[in-house]
């Protein structure tokens, strides 16, 4: 499911010596901005890559240069087999299995790469890394596949099969060049074609790897990286987009938003919380619904804690979010390779590959994710029992019993949930010995990322079902009118072909349409063009 480009999305991004931002890797790996090296990049691989030359001849072993890999470190190999060292590198570690992985994670894989090999302290010569670049400036993705990542030696197979690519070997996806309008990028079929052939059509000679450079080119946690910093991305959006369907619930289910009262969170100092309860009050601001039960005929002391305690959860969620921002930027500013080029011209091995910093907040938010989610299923439940929803029909159906209405809408969001806890069982608590014990304790980050990313995914559809939901009780308030934040929400969906109250009808395009509302931020935007910008 594509993603629209943001307005501030940059077009063409330079991979220096520096930091890439999240942007810029979101850039390119979703939207197809175009990737050049930096000259100071470029003169920085050339230095240190004289460094790897000097030590090719030197007559002492140098590990990943005149020496084996892992397990056999202590064989030493022959000038005349070098390249072909490096060359089988590639190849058997090129062993993954599995469907696809999806475009934007392989070109986010290998611009990460390419971003270490810009820092010059991997030794690897200019034209390696001008082939990555060029690569993903041509639209060539190489056929990552799902299994095979331990997070350590960071994600050596995935890293593999982008390398074999490279080469000129392996197969590869095929579509519209970097660069192109969004529509051309998204929608231009992803022709499948082996390495070679794809190079030659591009122009793009394949590579002959010298000494370190495949060791070099697949030792890094960047395919884990890369799916933190899309995940985070699109937390964003879904966490602020998660207060918007509480308001509409709270709102919906004649709430009250006295509890979000700023100096009522200011007892419990989570700035998460407080911006959370921020954007609760804003979107209901002017809810003729609220208004219309803030008398003493209302009895009700308490909201259940699914409304009530919206922000606390959300707001747990943002600063969570916040730390993994903090690592995803570390990873960012790192130059991961084993051995590694020192600033004064030393190379020396060294455990920076592993993947637990990485692959710990991964689990992190995968959790976030579930819990989220479990709160907004909750609010949406409430809206469909007769018993608790405050004069709304059973299911908010148009004619109960005849019409199931919201029922399984439910069911759905319930079933997505459930998978959600699965999916939060962390993965980087476990660790299973490789490489004949030399890499006996292993992150298995690539696997919390996949399971991120379906997290992810799961969490924008169960926000969607409570956003159509709570579209329909608002409706079915009338003639009170919700807050014009809320309303505009409602109108987008009416918009956007998700129809009002009325007799059954086919609800999974609905569904889906108002998946596609939440994911690309169009709910989020709507609401925030009465709000302003929403935290």
């Amino acid at each position: 499911m594509s993603r629209l480009p943001e307005p501030d999305n940059p077009t063409e991004v330079v991979v220096g010596v520096g930091p890439l931002s999240p942007t810029e890797v979101v850039a390119v790996a979703r939207h197809g901005a175009r990737v050049t090296l930096s000259d100071e990049a470029a003169e920085g691989i050339t230095a240190t890559r004289r460094i790897i030359e000097d030590l090719a001849v030197d007559s002492r072993p140098h590990y990943g240069i005149s020496t084996g890999f892992g397990a056999l470190a202590t064989t030493s190999i022959p000038p005349e087999k070098r390249a072909r060292l490096q060359r089988s590198l590639v190849r058997s570690h090129a062993a993954g299995s599995g469907p696809e992985v999806e475009r934007e994670v392989t070109r986010a894989l290998m611009l990460l790469r390419l971003s270490t090999l810009a820092t010059g302290r991997t030794g690897v010569r200019l034209e390696t890394a001008q082939a990555y670049a060029a690569l993903l400036d041509a639209g060539i993705t190489p056929v990552v596949r799902e299994h095979g990542s331990l997070g350590c030696s960071g994600d050596l197979a995935p890293l593999a099969h982008c390398a074999l690519a490279v080469l000129g070997e392996g197969m590869v996806r095929v579509g519209a060049a970097a660069g192109a309008d969004h529509a051309t990028w998204t929608q231009t079929p992803q022709e499948l074609l082996p390495a070679g052939e794809a190079l030659a059509r591009a122009g793009i000679a394949p590579v002959e790897l010298a000494e370190k450079e495949g060791l070099a080119l697949i030792n890094g946690t960047d395919g884990m990286l890369g799916m933190l910093v899309l995940a985070l991305h699109d937390l964003g959006t879904l966490l602020t987009t998660a207060d918007v369907a509480a308001a509409m619930s709270v709102e919906g289910q004649l709430g009250t938003d006295d509890v979000f009262a700023a100096d009522l969170q200011a007892l419990r100092p989570h700035p998460g919380q407080a911006r959370s309860a921020e954007n609760l009050r804003a979107l209901l601001a002017g809810s003729a619904i609220r208004e219309s039960h803030r008398t003493d005929a209302c009895t009700r002391v308490q909201d259940a804690y699914s409304l009530r305690c919206s922000p606390q959860v959300h707001g747990s969620a943002r600063d969570t979010c916040g730390y993994a921002r903090t690592v995803a930027d570390r990873e960012l500013a790192a130059a991961i390779d084993n051995p590694v080029v020192t600033l004064d011209g030393r190379v020396e091995s060294n455990g920076n590959f592993h993947g637990a910093p990485v692959a710990h907040v991964l689990d992190f938010l995968a959790i976030v994710a579930a819990d989220v989610a479990g709160i907004s299923e909750r609010r949406t439940d409430r809206f469909l029992d007769v018993a608790r929803s405050h004069g709304l029909p059973p299911f908010l159906a148009d004619d109960p019993g005849t019409d199931s209405g919201l029922m399984i809408a439910q069911y759905t969001q319930a079933a997505v949930v459930a998978e959600l806890k699965r999916l939060a069982a962390p993965a980087s608590v476990d660790s299973i010995p490789s490489s004949a014990m030399q890499e006996d304790h292993v992150s298995m980050g690539w696997g919390a990322a996949r399971a991120l990313r379906r997290s992810v995914d799961g969490l924008a559809r169960v926000v969607a079902v409570e956003v159509l939901t709570a579209a329909r009780a608002l409706d079915l308030r009338a003639p009170l009118t919700p807050a014009p934040a809320t309303a505009a929400v409602v109108a987008l969906l009416r918009e956007s072909g998700v129809e009002g109250p009325g007799p059954d009808r086919h609800l999974s395009p609905e569904i889906e349409t108002v998946v596609d509302l939440v994911l690309d931020g169009r709910v989020r935007a709507a609401a925030e063009q009465v709000t302003g910008l929403l935290s």
